[in-house]
């Protein structure tokens, strides 16, 4: 068997992998993963923070939240 028919099955086969583990945590679970900080109760809750919001919190800027930013990095923009 060639090396590169080896190379091929494997990179299909752990792409298959991670596609059927996606799929069974989307069926297990009834949604997907949530990882929006603004809308993830676990990341509120322990106090994390767009990465915008906290650098400019750090260099004594005022909070962003009156830009619209409450944790959502979408929301941020670093030029304002």
């Amino acid at each position: 068997m060639p090396a590169w028919l080896i190379v091929v099955l494997c990179s299909v086969g752990a792409v298959a992998f991670f596609v059927i583990g996606m799929s069974l945590t989307i069926m297990i679970k009834g949604h997907f993963i949530d990882s929006e900080i603004s809308t993830n109760k676990n990341m509120q809750r322990l106090g994390i923070k767009c990465a915008v919001q906290e650098s400019r919190e750090d260099s004594g800027q005022v909070d962003c939240e009156h830009l619209g930013c409450h944790g959502n990095c979408s929301a941020c923009d670093i030029e304002k």
